[in-house]
Parts: C-alpha cells; sequence; structure tokens
C-alpha cells in the first residue's frame, strides 16, 4: 500500500480492505468452531471498527472500562461485557446503573469485596447487572484459582448480583512458544471452575477466554465465547509469533526518514523517522527485536525510540533510504499505538477515503 498524497506524518494508517478481511475471517473461524465472538474494542476504540465486528456476527462486545462501554453503548451497542474487576465509587456506581438501562452489561469480579461493593453501589440495579467470575489461568494477573470461583459466586449472589458465569485471559499466550500450554490451561482452569460452581449451584452459561494468539486454538474446550482484540490490526508481536503475516496487518504508522546517522563501513546503516514513542508506544517484550518493523522492509529494525524519534537499523543492503523517504512502521503493541491518537486516516487502494475519530481515546475509569 502506498501512502496517500494528503497524509503528513507521522499519522496512523488504516488498510480498510485488510481490516475487513481479518474481521471476517475470525468471525467465520470461530463461528465454524460453535463459539460466540466478543471482541475486545480496546484495541481500536472506534465505533465505525465496532459496528463492522457485530454485522460480522459478533454476540457483543468487550470493554475494558466503564468509559469504554459508555462509548460503545452511545454509538448502539447494545450487549458489552466490561471484563474487569471493577471496584465501584459512587459516581462510577452511578455510571453503570445507567449503562445497564440502555444496554445489557456484564462485568468482572474476582473477590467478596469487590462483589459487595457492586451489590451495594448497583443497589435496586443489581439484577440488570451479570457477572462474571474471573479465573486466573496461568497468567498470574487478576482472576482467582478455580476451586476458589465458587466462594466469588456466592459474594456476588448475597450481594443481588446475577452469576452468569466464568471468564479468564490467557495473556501469558503473548509470548514465543506459549500460545497451545495457554489454550490447555485455559480450558482446564475453565472447566474446574464451571465444575465448582455447579457444586454450589450455580450454573455457568457464560465460560469466556481467548486472545488473539489463542482464539483460533480453541478445540475442545467448555468456553462458549471468546475474546479476541488485536486479530483487526495485527502488530509486530503477533508477526513475530507468528499469528499473523504481513499481509494481514491493517495498521502501520506513516513516517518520514529525518535524518542519517553516520556509521562505520561494513556495519549497518542507521537513519531517524519521525514516529516515536509518542505514537507508536514504547512498549518491547524481552523476546521482541525491536520497537517496531517496516512493514516493507522487514529486516530493518527500530533499535532506539525517543519522544519524536525512531532510530532504524538497515539491513536490507545498500544505502538506507534517503531523507525524505515516506515509509510505514508497524507498533509492535497496536492497542498503545491507537491510544495515542485521535484519529485514524482510512485507506483504500492506497486513496484517503475516511477519517475515523478514536472516540474510546483515553477513557480510562
Amino acid at each position: 500500500m502506498t501512502i496517500p498524497a494528503g497524509i503528513d506524518t507521522p499519522q496512523i494508517l488504516v488498510d480498510v480492505d485488510v481490516l475487513d478481511r481479518n474481521i471476517q475471517r475470525m468471525a467465520r473461524a470461530v463461528q465454524a468452531k460453535g463459539l460466540a465472538l466478543r471482541p475486545h474494542a480496546k484495541t481500536h476504540k472506534i465505533p465505525e471498527i465496532a459496528a463492522r465486528q457485530l454485522a460480522a456476527g459478533a454476540a457483543g462486545l468487550t470493554v475494558a472500562t466503564i468509559g469504554e462501554a459508555e462509548v460503545f453503548a452511545a454509538g448502539g451497542v447494545d450487549n458489552i461485557f466490561i471484563a474487569y474487576p471493577l471496584w465501584l465509587s459512587p459516581r462510577k456506581a452511578e455510571r453503570l446503573r445507567r449503562l445497564a438501562a440502555t444496554a445489557a452489561i456484564s462485568v468482572g469480579v474476582d473477590s467478596a469485596a469487590g462483589a459487595a461493593m457492586l451489590g451495594e453501589g448497583l443497589g435496586d440495579a443489581a439484577a440488570e447487572v451479570a457477572v462474571l467470575v474471573e479465573i486466573d489461568s496461568g497468567h498470574h494477573r487478576s482472576g482467582v484459582l478455580p476451586e476458589a470461583a465458587a466462594k466469588v459466586a456466592r459474594a456476588a449472589s448475597g450481594a443481588g448480583l446475577r452469576v452468569a458465569g466464568v471468564f479468564t485471559f490467557p495473556g501469558h499466550s503473548y509470548a514465543p512458544g506459549m500460545s497451545i500450554e495457554a489454550v490447555v490451561q485455559e480450558r482446564e482452569a475453565l472447566k474446574h471452575a464451571t465444575e465448582a460452581l455447579a457444586e454450589a449451584g450455580f450454573e455457568a452459561q457464560v465460560r469466556s477466554g481467548g486472545s488473539t494468539p489463542t482464539a483460533l486454538l480453541t478445540e475442545g474446550s467448555v468456553a462458549t465465547e471468546v475474546r479476541p482484540g488485536v486479530y483487526v490490526f495485527g502488530d509486530a508481536q503477533q508477526f513475530e509469533l507468528g499469528r499473523c503475516a504481513l499481509e494481514d496487518i491493517a495498521l502501520t504508522v506513516a513516517t518520514t526518514v529525518v535524518s542519517h546517522h553516520n556509521t562505520p563501513p561494513g556495519t549497518p546503516g542507521r537513519f531517524i523517522v519521525d514516529a516515536g514513542s509518542k505514537i507508536l508506544g514504547s512498549d518491547r517484550p524481552s523476546w521482541a527485536t525491536g520497537y517496531g518493523r517496516l512493514i516493507d522492509h522487514a529486516n530493518a529494525r527500530i533499535t532506539a525510540l525517543s519522544e519524536h524519534h525512531a532510530t532504524v537499523e538497515w539491513h536490507d543492503g545498500g544505502a538506507p533510504p534517503p531523507i525524505g523517504t515516506r515509509l510505514r512502521v508497524i507498533p509492535n503493541h497496536v492497542c498503545l499505538a491507537i491510544n495515542l491518537v485521535d484519529e485514524v486516516a482510512v485507506v483504500k487502494q492506497g486513496q484517503l477515503v475516511d477519517r475515523w475519530s478514536v472516540a474510546a481515546r483515553g477513557r480510562n475509569r
């Protein structure tokens, strides 16, 4: 894809043809497994993309915060899961009550204290909000061990909340060679948690799992739905993990070569582009080979980031691109990059066709 002439750099570009292909492919694959798809919208934060996911058959959306839920509910999404163990202040409780009056809302819970706070804050509206008990399936972030699910469910029920099931996030799948192990651990955790709830008299109608690295690997699981997010765009991490190909990358950052760095003879050339950490994000897992990739020069590596500079090490042979050359960078972690801009440029066959507002940007509470 060429960068349209009307684009000033740095600028996030979304190739709408690739985006739509990614959305349709995931929807078909998940449907073929007999699962519901509930994409995590924190990745894109854009109502136009949410509408495309729902039109392709998604059962609803996943978000991380009440603020994100408010944005998508205002855009017409009527089924939203806030996949987070919310701790409600009085103001958050009022906002959640208003949401529950306009859409089917479910939220995460992983403690008796959190359940009590939810029930107290929601008051008469408690029964209008479903809760899913969060299970730790190996990522060791939030969530309880499967055998503790019943204790949390009893506390939630005692607080007047409707227990709808369990969920987990296999975040440790975002590492080389971990996707299969994470799928197995997710399957076992959901199974044992479901059994624990059943013994306590609760039916786990919803059993939610799945990340982008594992969503297509969910076989023979007790899961009823998966919640991938990054699949809509792809990013450098997913490419290095082998979970997408370069032709699956829908989001890149248009950038310009602004400076060359003198290097000794026989060493790779280095140059500077105008896309730094304030548009790419600075996330770099220990196994990643750089801070991002050039989509049209896959051997190049971004070896350092400043706020408005990225240092590119050139391994493609020949002279590095001259100053003024426009290139496209694949961010390492696309969820961070999208939260750094107010809008994205929508491109189709090399032409600028629209601009979409990142409407849920910064809605962190």
